[in-house]
């Protein structure tokens, strides 16, 4: 069984990585540990949100505008605290994010722009949290729209072929990195930066009700996620390699690399 499997710290690190979520303060509830964690060994990341969080409020009297302003402003500091180089924000509507050919476009344009090696992103099967709770649509929606513009449409020449023209030529990513999965295949020791991840998310007061409680929980998750590999703090990926590298990484993973996924059939 996999669970007997033995597990060590996932040690492959992407020179460039894309991080892409549904709204404002996603990716500091989820891999912000991880980001930093590469972020400060060398790599380069860059935050992309499908939406502005515009329907991220208990007022209905809220205004939507001033709403998405503010959590805008607040994810771009947190992004400055993670140590992402830009935050790009796609303006898709909160609560009706769609898994559609226009967000398509607007990802294979982000892909193709910044040209990552690796994309973080919302595990799309991951419907139910265990027992203990339902993973925003919007979430879902993010993590599948992520999934069909690396593979194939980024890499694709025929995927809207005016990129191409305008100068934006095809781009293979290699890894898909899942967070919030049902099915973890790999964890990455952020024992030194789980404190920047805290960090962040303190940079959402909007979203904050009561971050003095939040901060403990997430204390015990990443203790949880670090207790199989031996380190204080961790985060769980589900890792699909969809190009192989030339030397064997070595046994990161509970399942070897040549399953999580590959192949180039159409």
């Amino acid at each position: 069984m996999a669970d007997a499997e033995p597990r060590t710290p996932h040690a492959w690190r992407p020179e460039r990585f894309m991080t892409i979520v549904a709204h404002p303060d996603d990716a500091d509830f989820g891999p912000a540990a991880t980001a930093a964690a590469w972020i400060d060994a060398g790599s380069t990341g860059w935050l992309v949100c499908c939406t502005s969080g515009d329907a991220g409020a208990d007022d209905w009297q809220t205004d939507p505008l001033e709403l998405a302003a503010l959590r805008e402003a607040e994810q771009q500091a947190a992004a400055d605290v993670v140590g992402y180089e830009g935050v790009t924000f796609l303006h898709q509507p909160d609560g009706a994010l769609a898994n559609d050919l226009a967000l398509r476009e607007q990802l294979v344009r982000e892909l193709r722009t910044f040209r990552p090696d690796a994309v973080l992103a919302v595990d799309p099967e991951t419907i139910f949290h265990g027992d203990g709770g339902v993973n925003h649509t919007d979430h879902r929606a993010a993590g599948i729209a992520a999934v069909d513009a690396v593979y194939p449409a980024a890499r694709n020449a025929m995927a809207f072929p005016w990129l191409a023209r305008d100068g934006l030529a095809p781009h293979t990513v290699r890894r898909l990195y899942l967070f919030w999965s049902n099915h973890s295949t790999a964890w990455i020791d952020v024992s030194t930066t789980l404190d920047r991840k805290l960090a962040a998310l303190r940079a959402h007061p909007s979203q904050l009700r009561h971050p003095e409680q939040l901060e403990g929980r997430i204390r015990e998750w990443a203790a949880e996620e670090g207790e199989p590999i031996g380190v204080a703090a961790a985060e769980a990926f589900r890792v699909i390699v969809i190009e192989e590298d030339e030397a064997d990484e070595g046994p990161t993973h509970v399942t070897p690399p040549e399953t999580e996924g590959g192949g180039d059939g159409a």
